[in-house]
């Protein structure tokens, strides 16, 4: 008995795979970056509002508000990261699925 062995199915998921590597990476980068002019935006905002603090009273108020939209902030930048492991992750799957026989 002789299976004929078909290695192009392999290659084509392993360069499916390849480019969905490229693509994730691609697009966490684009994430990084959006993230980084968020986190910019965010402080120079924060800088702005600081300079019109008087009392003590104020500067405790700013603090508590300024740490929770930074907190946010970051849940919502590691809330699209996850977003997009999950994807990567899904389609990477697939990839293998579709590798074991149909």
């Amino acid at each position: 008995m002789t299976a004929k062995l078909d290695i192009n199915k392999p290659m084509e998921t392993a360069q499916a795979l390849m480019a969905v590597q490229v693509d994730a990476i691609n697009k966490s980068l684009e994430l990084q970056k959006k993230g980084g002019e968020q986190l910019m935006a965010f402080f120079q905002a924060e800088a702005e509002k600081a300079k019109g603090l008087k009392t003590p009273q104020e500067l405790v108020q700013f603090n508590v508000d300024c740490n929770t939209g930074l907190f946010n902030l970051m849940k919502t930048q590691g809330e699209a990261l996850t977003a997009l492991a999950t994807e990567v992750s899904n389609t990477a799957m697939a990839q293998f699925k579709n590798m074991g026989g149909k």
